[in-house]
C-alpha cells in the first residue's frame, strides 16, 4: 500500500475492504483528531521523551497495539502483554497488517501475576493503563521487580485536559471513561518510596514519568 494508513488525517480516507476491527481502529483516530488529540503523535513524543531506547522492553497493557506500532515502526524489537485475549489478537492484526508484526511478541498476561523473571527488561512502558487498573499498586510492584537495576519504567497517563477529552469521545458512543483509582502524583510517590530517580514530561494530553531503578 502506497499510503501510510497509520498516519490519517482528517480528511483522508479509511482503506476499504478491511477487517472491521482495524476500520474501528482509524475511525476512531480520526474521531480523536476532532478533538484535537493525534494519537499516533502522542506516542511517539513519549519515546522522544524516553529515549535513548535500548536494551529489552516490555510494553505492559497492548491495548489494540497502538504503542506497539510506534515502538515497532522505530525498529525496536519488544515484548508486549495484555490481559485480554480479543484485544492481544485485534493488536496482532494491526501490526499484521502494517508489515510490523515481525518485531512484537505479544502475549496475554495478568498484570498483578507477571511470569517473567525479576530483571528481566531494560525498559518498562506502560501507557494509558494505570486508570485501568483494579490494583495498580499491585502491578506498579509486578513492573518494579522485572526491570533491571539501572533500567527505566516509563509510565504514561492522562492530563486533566486528556481525561476530559475521553470524556466527551466515550459519552459520543454512549459509554462512560473512567480514571482509575491512583493518580500520577500517587504514583510518582510509590515510586520514589523504590527509591526510583524520576524525570517528569508532559504535552497537552498526556503526563508521563520517566523513572529509573536503583
Amino acid at each position: 500500500m502506497k499510503t501510510d494508513p497509520i498516519r490519517v488525517s482528517k480528511k483522508s480516507k479509511i482503506p476499504a475492504g478491511l477487517p472491521p476491527e482495524l476500520t474501528r481502529i482509524f475511525e476512531r483516530k480520526k474521531l480523536f483528531l476532532k478533538f484535537g488529540y493525534d494519537l499516533d503523535r502522542e506516542r511517539d513524543v513519549i519515546l522522544e521523551q524516553a529515549s535513548p531506547l535500548h536494551g529489552k522492553i516490555l510494553e505492559a497493557g497492548t491495548g489494540k497495539g497502538h504503542f506497539a506500532s510506534a515502538l515497532a515502526k522505530c525498529g525496536f524489537s519488544f515484548t508486549s502483554f495484555d490481559i485480554s485475549k480479543e484485544e492481544r489478537d485485534i493488536a496482532k492484526l494491526y501490526l499484521k497488517f502494517q508489515l510490523l508484526d515481525g518485531f512484537a511478541t505479544l502475549r496475554v498476561e495478568d498484570g498483578e501475576h507477571l511470569s517473567f523473571k525479576d530483571g528481566s527488561f531494560d525498559m518498562v512502558f506502560s501507557i494509558n493503563t494505570l486508570h485501568h487498573f483494579t490494583q495498580p499498586h499491585v502491578v506498579l510492584n509486578e513492573l518494579i521487580r522485572v526491570l533491571k537495576p539501572g533500567g527505566k519504567l516509563i509510565l504514561s497517563d492522562f492530563t486533566e485536559k486528556g481525561f476530559k477529552t475521553m470524556d466527551q469521545i466515550h459519552a459520543l458512543e454512549g459509554n462512560v471513561h473512567g480514571r482509575g483509582t491512583i493518580t500520577m502524583t500517587e504514583t510518582a510517590a510509590h515510586l520514589l518510596k523504590n527509591h526510583f530517580r524520576i524525570k517528569k514530561a508532559k504535552t497537552l494530553f498526556h503526563q508521563t514519568l520517566i523513572a529509573e531503578k536503583p
